[in-house]
């Protein structure tokens, strides 16, 4: 029965993780979160969600993680920038466009180069200048773990690709177990009997990204992220497996 067992998984993924506690971040930087999360509802970034929606099925991670992804993001240039001025403001609304677009092309080869093609067409018929576009394209193609990162045309653009990169590894936390793994594995009908075996050296992947974050507060929080996600995970296995 793959669904009661999904569901059975699913629901122990999530109590683990409220034991586990929730991240630092949200606790010690509740105020850029919130105030990323409610600039979600400028115009632009409203219209960049529906584009979103329409795809859903294309996304691999779904619409929450990208949602996560986008408010992360804004929050981590708010923190970054040391406030709310024009400047920041800014920085955040091409933070969310970038966050909500980065797996635009999840499900296909060389996704990150892919999706920042496919960002900038999209992205023509938003009211940005060039380079504006091209700092979103530049962190798209920037966000994937283990690989090479492209340096950024000017301090505007490298804060813009630290922080989508941060945002989205932020996700190989708790939200890797209770989220991520299942929005995987279920549409492929993957059995958890074929994945048990692989767990552990997954763990082993998300221990590497530790040590990547790339802005100063994401390499304050990050480790805390990816901690949290690991416990989570070996006390799935565990129970799992018994």
């Amino acid at each position: 029965m793959p669904d009661q067992e999904y569901s059975r998984a699913i629901e122990l993924s999530r109590k683990i993780a409220l034991e586990v506690g929730t991240p630092r971040f949200y606790l010690e930087r509740e105020r850029e979160v919130a105030l990323s999360r409610e600039m979600l509802a400028e115009p632009l970034v409203a219209a960049a969600r529906r584009i979103v929606e329409d795809r859903d099925a294309s996304l691999g991670h779904g619409p929450t993680h990208v949602e996560k992804v986008a408010v992360d993001a804004g929050a981590l240039i708010l923190v970054e920038e040391g406030g709310a001025d024009i400047r920041a403001r800014r920085l955040v609304l091409l933070a969310h466009l970038a966050g909500l677009l980065h797996d635009i092309r999840r499900t296909e080869k060389d996704h990150a180069e892919r999706g920042a093609k496919e960002a900038v067409k999209i992205l023509m018929a938003f009211p940005l200048r060039d380079d504006e576009r091209e700092g979103i394209a530049g962190a798209i193609r920037n966000h994937e773990a283990f690989r090479p990162c492209r340096a950024a045309a000017g301090p505007s653009a490298q804060i813009l690709s630290d922080a989508l990169y941060d945002a989205d590894k932020f996700r190989w936390g708790p939200d890797n177990f209770t989220e991520t793994l299942w929005a995987i594995i279920i549409p492929r009908g993957i059995p958890l009997q074929a994945l048990l075996p692989r767990f552990l050296k997954g763990l082993e992947g998300i221990r590497k990204v530790r040590g990547s974050f790339r802005t100063a507060t994401g390499r304050r929080y990050g480790p805390d992220f990816i901690d949290r996600g690991l416990e989570i995970g070996r006390r799935l296995h565990e129970a799992l497996t018994k």
